[in-house]
């Protein structure tokens, strides 16, 4: 431990890091409330800012597909309801977008050591694997609630995103790590 606070460069990327996980998610949690109706509502941040909503919506376009995959047709209904027609549904919840892991991911990316460009690179390239993972959990979850399936080894699908998503960022992390010490070579 006390060699890690006489490495300064660790110190600093490990700072900025904290620094911009928080500044991300709770960023995020912040924007969540603000376009809530029931609280401290801001029109503006509703109307322009929320982004959430629109992540919601693509994954909800996204478990379509992988509910087709599987035959069923799906409807879209309020408050973020995806069902199979005649059928059950699941609410895309705020908990379900995956904010924390995609804010991990990017304050991980820009705390880094790159030029802009490939920050920019990398960043894309992790929320979309977030983004796929989550449409995959999504959708087979959709699917498991018609067909009956219980969850592998009892864990909850929530549980199931955390891990997988975590898993691919770590193995993103390996490759960035790896890219970072090839262009310095």
């Amino acid at each position: 431990m006390k060699k890690l606070f006489q490495n300064k460069e660790a110190l600093i990327h490990i700072l900025k890091f904290l620094l911009l996980f928080l500044v991300f998610y709770y960023g995020t949690k912040t924007i969540i409330g603000l376009s809530f109706k029931d609280g401290l509502y801001s029109s503006f941040v509703n109307d322009y800012l929320d982004y959430i909503s629109l992540i919601k919506r693509t994954l909800m376009f996204g478990t379509k597909i992988i509910a087709g995959c599987f035959g069923y047709s799906t409807v879209y209904e309020p408050n973020f309801l995806i069902r199979v027609i005649n059928k059950r549904g699941v609410i895309i919840s705020q908990g379900c977008v995956g904010y924390g892991v995609m804010s991990f991911w990017v304050a991980f990316i820009i705390a880094g050591k790159n030029i802009v460009s490939k920050k920019i690179t990398w960043c894309i390239s992790g929320l979309i694997l977030i983004w796929v993972i989550n449409v995959i959990r999504i959708g087979l979850f959709l699917v498991s609630i018609n067909k009956g399936w219980k969850m592998p080894f009892g864990i909850d699908h929530h549980t199931w995103f955390n891990i997988f998503a975590y898993f691919g960022i770590f193995i993103m992390i390996y490759f960035y790590e790896k890219s970072l010490s090839k262009n310095e070579s």
